[in-house]
């Protein structure tokens, strides 16, 4: 087991490269803990390294595994961390054996999204609390059952939205709820991140460190391709697109702003691969409209504005506001008397009036700070955490819903919330849940 400080494990380990590792299993649960919590990564990517290195500097957490499906990734981060510390997390290959350890109380998910319901119904089965990363789950059916599995088994999951966790966005949803903003008509929720083209590869021979098909885990099994491999996010196999991507974090915020409205009765999408006529599976860019009761909100969500970017560190650690115009994570919502402006992961929020007089404002901070500590208290206390699986999959449903219309022929759906179903449209409903292989299957009673 391994409990290090921040600075340490960056000074250490810069990053550390995995995959997932994918199986099923069964467990007693780990005893609540009242000091110390054992933690397991799954996952070991880009934002695998930054959750082990955030959740290491809470006080009283240790990690004892690190899971990953390739063998060559994470090697050398597991292997400086052993040379500076004289030990290191034990790197498997199976989450079983996670799962078959009492002494783990919780997982880290930091998978593609394709495994994050999987992966969580089976950590809660075995008795593990859970934080999985955004987007929450690859299809609303997932989705709900996710929310059974923790409902059933007492399990805390945690999804990583951690703008719920942002004390600014507490005071923009008592702004808007005190009135001075007037009744909010528009919203425009913005995701255009910089890109460029995607390259298609050629199919391939999987490396000979990875094993694909665990990789490949739930999904139609087709040959190895560097593409669907390490650009996952270009493919509706695996994740929905940049929709599902950053702009999970934009949609959930802009929901707990708002004050957690039900979900939209009507929603169109209208996208393309028009900046560079590529051959991915996800838009190049995506427009969604999603019809309120007494408000519409949009959702501009793209890959290729490279004029456009996100938040610098100065601006998500409170030093300054972004210039809102060319920031391409914003939200803007449009009262009858006044115009708010949020940013996403510590930037904060502005009101505006004409001219673009400042008449309100907060700055923030990252809120990793924030909620990673609070999956931990909570896996002490047992109390729901800030993102918990129901809360994310309210911005998830938001995420899916926008998608299917595209995929349906970028058509106007009707969604029925009360049975997570649209309206009189079969190929819409055709992708509410999505199959699975047989080995890797979420079973309709959990």
């Amino acid at each position: 087991m391994i409990s290090i400080t921040r600075r340490r494990f960056l000074g250490t380990s810069a990053a550390v490269a995995g995959a997932v590792a994918l199986s099923s299993g069964k467990a007693a649960a780990a005893e609540s803990p009242a000091n110390k919590v054992v933690l397991a990564l799954i996952g070991a990517g880009g934002r695998g390294s930054a959750l082990l290195a955030g959740f290491s500097t809470v006080p009283g957490v240790e990690f004892k595994y690190i899971c990953d499906v390739d063998t060559a990734r994470g090697t050398s981060s597991l292997q400086l961390l052993e040379k500076a510390l004289g030990r290191a997390p034990q790197r498997v290959g199976d989450m079983r054996q996670i799962f078959d350890d009492k002494d783990v109380h919780g997982v880290i998910i930091a998978t593609p999204d394709h495994w994050h319901a999987l992966a969580t119904v089976w950590a809660c089965q075995a008795g593990k609390d859970v934080y999985v990363e955004k987007n929450a789950s690859y299809s609303i059916w997932e989705g709900r059952k996710m929310i059974d599995a923790a409902r059933k088994y007492k399990r805390i999951v945690q999804c990583g939205l951690q703008n719920r966790s942002a004390p600014y966005a507490n005071t923009a949803r008592q702004y808007l709820a005190s009135g001075k903003l007037g009744k909010v008509v528009h919203v425009k929720v913005y995701n255009m991140n910089p890109g460029g083209a995607f390259k298609a590869q050629p199919d391939s021979q999987s490396p000979a460190t990875l094993d694909w098909d665990k990789w490949i885990g739930p999904a139609a099994m087709v040959p190895y391709n560097v593409s669907r491999h390490r650009d996952w996010y270009s493919w509706y196999d695996y994740c929905g697109g940049e929709l599902g991507n950053d702009g999970s974090h934009q949609l959930d915020l802009a929901r707990n702003v708002l004050g957690d409205p039900p979900p939209p009765k009507h929603v169109h999408s209208a996208a393309g691969n028009y900046a560079y006529g590529t051959k991915r599976q996800t838009p190049e860019f995506q427009e969604v409209t999603y019809e309120f009761d007494d408000f519409v909100m949009t959702c501009s969500s793209g890959t290729f504005p490279s004029y456009l970017r996100k938040s610098n560190n100065e601006e998500r650690n409170g030093s300054k506001f972004p210039l809102w115009s060319m920031n391409c994570e914003r939200i803007e919502i449009y009262g009858t008397k006044q115009l708010m402006y949020v940013g996403r992961h510590g930037v904060g929020w502005q009101v505006m009036e004409g001219e673009g007089k400042v008449v309100a404002e907060e700055k923030g901070v990252h809120p990793d700070k924030y909620h990673q500590p609070n999956f931990i208290d909570c896996i002490r206390s047992r109390k729901l955490p800030n993102a918990d699986v129901e809360i994310a999959h309210g911005a998830a449903l938001l995420a899916h819903m926008g998608n299917i219309a595209y995929r349906c022929g970028n058509l106007r759906v009707e969604f029925d919330p009360a049975t997570e179903r649209f309206v009189n449209c079969d190929a819409a409903n055709a992708l509410v849940r999505q199959p699975m292989r047989e080995k890797y299957r979420i079973p309709d009673e959990v």
